[in-house]
Parts: C-alpha cells; sequence; structure tokens
C-alpha cells in the first residue's frame, strides 16, 4: 500500500441498521470525501455547547438580582464557564491522542450530563459559589466537545473543503444557542414587573422564600438538557467513527512530548497571532451576549428580564443568518477579505451601541452578532493550518480552545468598566477594540497569502 494512502473500509453503525462504505484515509488525517451519516452526528454536538453558553446569558441576569451582585461580580458566571475550557483543553487533547476523537466526545457528552446535574443541589444550598463550580463541571464536558469536534469537523473530509465543513458545523451552534435563551426566557424568567424590583419591595422571609423559588426555576432547562445529551450520547457510542489522524509508519515518529509540541507552537508566531485573535473574539462574543440583556433594561425601564430575553433570541437568529451568508462568501471569495468585511461592519455596528443613547442601540447590538458569524470557525481553522507538523495537530487544536479563557477576562473587563463609569452602555467599547484585532489579523494572513502567493 503507498506511505500517503490507506484505504480504509468502515462500517457505520445506526438505527436503521449496518452500512458499508469505502473510504481513502490521506497520509494527513484528511478523508477523500465525508461520511454523512457521521458528520452530521458530529454537527448535532455544536448546538449543544451553544445552549449551554447562552443559558449563561439568561444567569447572569437571574443571579445579579438573587444574590445581588455587581456587574463585575455577575461576569463570573463566564469566568467559571470558559476557565474550565481552558485547563481541561490540552489533557483533553491527549485523551484524544491516545485514544481517539470519538473517546474525546463521549468524555465531553458524560461531563456535560454530570454537570448539568449539579444543579440540582446547588439549587438547594442556595449559594452563587456552588452553581460557579456547576458550571465548571460543565465547562470541563464541552472543552472535550470543543476540542474533539472542531477539530474532527474540519479534518473529517477533504482538506480543501476544511474551512466550510468546520463554518456549517458551526451554523448549528446559534441554532443551540436560540434554544437556549428560550428555555430561559419561558422556564427561568417570569412575567410581570422585573425581578429586582420584585425583590426590593419584598421584605425579610418573604423575600428570601421568593428568590429561593426564583433560583428553584434554573433546574428546568438543565433538566431538559439532560435527557437530549443522553440520547445524543448513545447514538455516538453506538456509530463507528473514522480515524482522521496522521499516518506514520514510524511509532516513535507519531509521538510527540507536550513540551515539544508546546515548544513547536509557542516558536509558531502565526500560531500564535491566532491564538490572541481567538482569544479576543470569544471575549467579544461572550461580553456581547453577556450584558445585551442588561443593556436593554438599563435602556427602556418599563421592561422586565423575559421580554428583554427575546432581543437574545434576535441575536442568536442574526449569528445563524451571518454564518449562513458568510458560508455563501467564503465559497465563492477569499475567506480573508469576507472576515476583513464582516469586521469593518461589527466595528461602526459597536460605535453605534456605544454613542446613541436609544433602544436602537440594542437592535445594532443585535446586527453585531450577525458579524460575528463566521469568525471563530474561519479563526480557527486558519490557526489549526499553521500547524506543518501534523504530529501537533491534537495538541494544537486544544491550545486554540484555550484561548475561550476570552469569554472568560473581557466581560470581567466590561463589567468592571461599566461599574466604574456608570455606564453598561459605554462599557460597550472593549468591544470595538476586539473587532478592530480581528481585522488587522485577517488584513495580515490576507497580505501574507498574497506574498506566498507571488513567491
Amino acid at each position: 500500500m503507498a506511505n500517503n494512502l490507506s484505504s480504509a473500509t468502515t462500517t457505520r453503525n445506526h438505527s436503521f441498521g449496518l452500512i458499508k462504505d469505502n473510504t481513502t484515509q490521506l497520509a494527513d488525517g484528511y478523508l477523500s470525501k465525508t461520511p454523512i451519516f457521521q458528520y452530521i452526528l458530529l454537527s448535532i454536538c455544536f448546538p449543544m455547547w451553544g445552549a449551554a453558553a447562552s443559558l449563561n446569558d439568561v444567569l447572569i441576569t437571574q443571579f445579579k438580582s438573587i444574590f445581588t451582585l455587581s456587574d463585575f461580580a455577575s461576569a463570573f458566571v463566564q469566568s467559571a464557564f470558559y476557565g474550565g475550557y481552558f485547563l481541561i483543553a490540552i489533557p483533553a487533547s491527549r485523551v484524544i491522542r491516545n485514544w481517539s476523537y470519538k473517546a474525546g466526545i463521549l468524555i465531553g457528552l458524560t461531563f456535560y450530563i454530570i454537570g448539568c446535574s449539579m444543579f440540582f443541589p446547588a439549587s438547594h444550598m442556595a449559594t452563587y459559589s456552588v452553581f460557579l463550580a456547576a458550571l465548571f463541571a460543565i465547562a470541563v464536558g464541552l472543552s472535550f466537545l470543543e476540542t474533539s469536534c472542531n477539530t474532527y469537523s474540519s479534518m473529517v473530509g477533504p482538506k480543501k473543503y476544511s474551512t466550510l465543513r468546520l463554518n456549517i458545523s458551526q451554523t448549528f451552534y446559534p441554532l443551540g444557542s436560540i434554544f437556549g435563551i428560550l428555555l430561559g426566557k419561558y422556564l427561568i424568567f417570569t412575567d410581570g414587573q422585573a425581578l429586582h424590583k420584585t425583590l426590593d419591595s419584598l421584605q425579610g422571609e418573604e423575600k428570601t422564600r421568593f428568590a429561593n423559588e426564583m433560583l428553584q426555576r434554573t433546574l428546568h432547562p438543565y433538566a431538559f438538557i439532560i435527557a437530549v445529551l443522553v440520547v445524543l450520547l448513545v447514538l455516538v457510542a453506538i456509530t463507528q467513527m473514522p480515524h482522521c489522524k496522521p499516518l506514520r509508519n514510524d511509532a516513535k515518529e507519531a509521538q510527540a512530548k507536550i513540551s515539544e509540541t508546546l515548544s513547536y507552537l509557542a516558536s509558531n508566531k502565526v500560531f500564535c497571532a491566532g491564538i490572541f485573535t481567538q482569544f479576543m473574539y470569544v471575549g467579544m462574543q461572550t461580553a456581547v451576549w453577556s450584558f445585551t440583556i442588561r443593556l436593554a433594561l438599563t435602556l427602556d425601564h418599563s421592561i422586565n428580564e423575559r421580554t428583554a430575553s427575546n432581543f437574545m433570541v434576535g441575536a442568536f437568529a442574526a449569528f445563524f443568518v451571518g454564518k449562513f451568508i458568510a458560508n455563501l462568501l467564503i465559497s465563492k471569495f477569499d475567506a480573508d477579505l469576507v472576515l476583513m468585511g464582516y469586521s469593518i461592519l461589527g466595528i461602526c455596528s459597536l460605535i453605534y451601541v456605544v454613542t446613541v443613547p436609544n433602544m436602537s442601540a440594542v437592535y445594532m447590538a443585535i446586527v453585531t452578532s450577525g458579524l460575528f458569524g463566521p469568525c471563530w470557525a474561519t479563526i480557527y481553522s486558519r490557526t489549526l493550518d499553521t500547524i506543518t507538523d501534523k504530529r501537533h495537530t491534537e495538541t494544537g487544536g486544544a491550545v486554540i480552545v484555550m484561548s475561550i479563557i476570552g469569554g472568560a477576562v473581557i466581560p470581567l473587563v466590561q463589567g468592571y468598566l461599566s461599574d466604574a463609569t456608570g455606564s453598561m452602555q459605554f462599557s460597550f467599547v472593549v468591544n470595538i477594540v476586539c473587532f478592530a484585532v480581528i481585522l488587522f489579523y485577517f488584513l495580515f494572513m490576507h497580505r501574507s497569502t498574497k506574498k506566498m502567493g507571488v513567491k
């Protein structure tokens, strides 16, 4: 058999029985064609972490009122969540390297279920720190999922379609986000006046009892998510998944020590630039979504949390549309140019959010969400492609996932700025800086590509 090819016959199990299909895996780990059922099953994992992330935006608003938190303190919801990503990503990559992408997905789904289950004892203990611990456990599972699924989606088919394939999988993400925000709207938020106003009107034991009732409502969406996760876990477990790892003749060549990998990645300046850009992007996305509901409540005192959550539904719908349009544009035009255009429009929309003191600023924040569309997947794929030594692919993908720690940092910066200036609206200036970083990154990548083309 030739060194650069390996004929692999895969037997795929699903509920309708056994299907045999011949696929060819290339030496770099990519496949000659995409196995459709496995790709769909893999893509279904993407909305599951979208649902978890969007529920955080609901929890920030709910916890701020129940536990009487500042904007800075309430942002620790995102710190606990994305801190879990940061700490677990590399261990997850080692599991994938030594086992398989499928093993990473199964472990991720299992920890996700455990984290959701922790909300039940947390609601009875009724302390903010215990809820943060439950969110951290969920993040452990999602770190395994994202480390596995993002790289896997880009690998499970021909290399030339890797960016498009990941963008398509990422298109499912906002559907999960919409699902999560709707669960929060109808199962956590209530009708009537805003929660903080209701709590301010109560005293003593009556106030404590009502606050506990509101905490109990946080259980409902997670019980529903657990049921979905169990079904997904079973489907993945019974389905044979492609290997999608580089083929090596020398077993020693295929193994790279973690210190060797990190040294290799640290010396790759373009990779490091991609990491920083992803850090800023995830931070911006998380910060905008964390405070969109708060922005609406600040600009219109007549609405409550349930009504304000409609803006988040609009934001995630815009995110979906933005991704869909970006997929079409990237299939026809240079991805760097598409991202530069999105970034310029994003900066303009955020300037509007910061400077116009009426509810139209909230609608422009929704437009901004639409311009997030292609950022994560394109930055991820471009950064992963800078790893020319494929022994470091799994760990490199994990380091990119670690950049999600931006979601723990940037919301804190914005929350602190809001508290310091007394203006939630002005605090969105933080996100203008983030979008500017993305613009300069893709401008640099575009110029670098053109120089390589000339050579």
